[in-house]
């Protein structure tokens, strides 16, 4: 295990190269040979980090944060920093039958009309999703779950 911290941050990361098995068992169903395991292992640093709006670091982390820095970890991107600004300047729409690894799910949480975009997770596979709970922090759910159904607004692929 490797311990690393930076002066620029208070995100303290510790890298562990799980492989296949193990996190397949973390997350709950199958990680193949064609899945991207930087993905995975990235998001199993941050599973079971509490919520807190506007945090970023390792005490707690929004969704948007989480987004933003798992985008820039693994696929070297910088995206925007909060939700309805990720969709709107990174992203192109695309259909929730389209969804693949890594892109991004949107969702109307607040039940806001002026701001119907307030949440935001990565698509995994199998219609699982990795996103920060305001009652679990960082976890896995399914677009199936009655709550996402009901808060779907969209899907999007970073360009």
């Amino acid at each position: 295990m490797i311990s690393l911290t930076s002066c620029k941050s208070k995100h303290h990361v510790s890298i562990r190269n799980y492989d296949r098995k193990e996190l397949s068992q973390l997350y709950g169903f199958t990680i193949s040979n064609h899945d991207n395991l930087n993905l995975y292992r990235e998001a199993a640093i941050w599973l079971n980090t509490p919520h807190c709006d506007g945090g970023t670091g390792n005490s707690c982390i929004d969704c948007s944060y989480f987004v933003y820095l798992i985008y820039k970890t693994v696929y070297n991107q910088e995206i925007a920093r909060n939700s309805r600004d990720i969709f709107s300047k990174n992203c192109k729409e695309i259909s929730k039958n389209r969804l693949q690894e890594g892109d991004l799910v949107f969702f109307n949480t607040m039940k806001s009309r002026s701001n119907p975009i307030s949440h935001v997770g990565i698509y995994l596979k199998d219609g699982k999703f990795i996103h920060t709970s305001t009652s679990k922090g960082v976890m896995v759910s399914s677009l199936d779950e009655d709550y996402y159904r009901k808060a779907w607004i969209c899907a999007g692929r970073v360009r």
